[in-house]
């Protein structure tokens, strides 16, 4: 099982980051996927997820409006568009996998956005 962000990296405020996380090992159509984030010196929070079907997202209250999840079923993909970046989006940011009992992690990307 392997999940593989990418796109990270430095944004100055008000910028737009799209990160993408490419899953294998698993039936990825099956799962429930989730992008957390860990800022520093700070306990990982859940900003958003989708379901299986992509049907159905959800957002923490700090991101909606700005952020947009989605998936592409057929590429074993799920994607995080962050729009007007504020310094406080600063962290480490993770993709997960759930269903049931399992669920699957990430190794992370670091998003910086600072002037």
């Amino acid at each position: 099982v392997q999940l593989v962000e990418s796109g990270g990296g430095l944004v100055q405020p008000g910028g737009s980051l799209r990160l993408s996380c490419a899953a294998s090992g698993f039936t990825f159509s099956s799962y429930y996927m989730n992008w957390y984030r860990q800022p520093p010196g700070k306990e990982r929070e859940l900003v958003a997820g989708i379901t299986s079907d992509g049907g159905i997202t959800n957002y923490a209250d700090s991101v909606k409006g700005r952020f947009t999840i989605s998936r592409d079923n057929a590429k074993n993909t799920v994607y995080l568009e962050m729009n007007i970046l504020k310094p406080e989006d600063t962290a480490v940011y993770y993709c997960n996998a759930r269903r049931s009992f399992y669920t699957y992690w990430g190794q992370g990307t670091q998003v910086t956005v600072s002037s």
